[in-house]
């Protein structure tokens, strides 16, 4: 007889589990997948491109009806999880069902932040984070709508590039000197900015909000120097928290998320967690590649082959308001570390490599591209690998792509 193993949450994470199950066999496994929106499991990093109009809701589908069905998983959507019980090991539901499990995994995601300030309960104030939001935000996208995104880190730059694209006049406010500084070095950043700007997207940096204005429903944004700015919308999009929430409820250990060991397991044996709720040694991942990464290594651990997780190397390789930006490692640099950098202002390409350099050889550790990021792949591999790349150094800036592009112009 198979045994019960259940997902909680249907996001990019819970798919690609279910993926990588399937791909061992799931054997020994009957898979139910509980999820709290009303639809299959779709990419959230194309959310912007909804709201611009860009793609449909069935272009951002993971996985069809078909594909789950054929795979035996069994969807629960719309009928969202509101407890678990760890002496009896089931998950109970909000319409007053509950499932048993030999096994459960935790794939719950994330919260959008919402500031403690002033009016941030004002109608017009809105998030962006799953499909919901962004049918909101297109209801509310009239012609001659003022839209504030507060943030300017990945999420608020996908916020302010779909709202802009479906017709709002757009202020993108970041309290920071520099947009995703997280993963972009400050000349990166300056780069992005002008790409931005110039797409009609108005940049304010340095700027702290104070309180969202309005009587009755949102009319303005008050920053902390005293500058008022009118808006129909705010969106807010300044960062999101691990929803570690059933798990908390539940007794598990958790700090900011829940925290798992190497092999993904939490507090409870039972219990699993992966993707943006798992904290593993400290460290909490809001990308899409560590939840791939945690899919993978439990997945094989269920199906009884060795795997462990030793963390990720966070890498960031996409498309921000028509612009390619990729970083990945450890791009601050500083004492013991060289920089290659290669720019030219002209095309808008950029590209900042970090080094370290011992006894043992030369390492990439670092490394931001702007414009052209064909070769962030390559790079990553290097970054990961830890390969001494001491005979390349040379070459090392022009990537095996544009290398080849170079080459290409030459012969023409």
């Amino acid at each position: 007889m198979s045994e019960p193993l259940i997902v909680i949450g249907n996001g990019m994470a819970a798919a690609k589990f279910c993926e990588e199950l399937a791909n061992q066999g799931l054997g020994r496994y009957s898979v139910a997948v509980i999820g709290a929106e009303p639809h299959l499991a779709y990419n959230r990093v194309l959310l912007s491109s909804l709201l611009a109009g860009e793609v449909t809701a069935g272009d951002i589908e993971l996985r069809s009806r078909d594909w789950w069905r054929a795979r035996g998983v069994t969807l629960i959507y719309g009928r969202p999880a509101i407890s678990v019980d760890t002496d009896q090991n089931r998950v109970n539901l909000a319409d007053g069902s509950s499932l048993g499990f030999s096994k459960l995994v935790l794939a719950t995601g994330s919260h959008p932040i919402r500031l403690p300030i002033p009016g941030m309960e004002l109608p017009g104030v809105m998030t962006f984070r799953d499909m919901a939001d962004v049918d909101a935000l297109l209801a509310a996208a009239k012609p001659g709508t003022r839209a504030i995104v507060i943030g300017g880190g990945l999420l608020g730059l996908e916020a302010a590039t779909g709202i802009a694209g479906a017709g709002v006049q757009t202020t993108v406010i970041h309290l920071m000197d520099r947009l995703m500084e997280r993963q972009l070095d400050a000349r990166a950043g300056a780069l992005l900015r002008q790409a931005v700007e110039a797409r009609g997207i108005e940049v304010l940096l340095g700027a702290s909000t104070a309180a969202i204005a309005g009587e009755g429903r949102v009319e303005g944004l008050r920053l902390s120097d005293g500058r008022l700015l009118l808006a129909d919308l705010v969106i807010v999009a300044c960062g999101v928290r691990p929803n570690a929430d059933l798990a908390r409820a539940a007794g598990l250990d958790c700090n900011r998320g829940v925290i798992v060991d190497d092999g993904l397991a939490t507090s409870h044996p039972a219990i699993h967690a992966i993707g943006e709720c798992a904290e593993h040694r400290g460290q909490v991942y809001g990308l899409v590649e560590p939840a791939y990464e945690h899919a993978r290594v439990l997945a094989r651990r269920l199906s009884g082959k060795s795997a462990a997780y030793a963390g990720s190397v966070t890498a960031t390789n996409l498309k921000v308001s028509g612009v390619h930006v990729f970083s990945a490692g450890d791009f601050t640099g500083g004492e013991g570390t060289q920089d290659i950098v290669l720019s030219d202002p002209g095309i808008g390409l950029y590209r900042r490599l970090i080094l370290r350099q011992d006894a043992s050889g030369t390492r990439l550790i670092g490394a931001v591209l702007f414009g052209d990021t064909a070769d962030g792949l390559f790079y990553l591999d290097l970054i990961r690998t830890g390969r001494d790349i001491g005979g390349e150094r040379a070459d090392l800036a022009f990537g095996p792509n544009l290398m080849t592009d170079l080459k290409t112009t030459e012969a023409a």
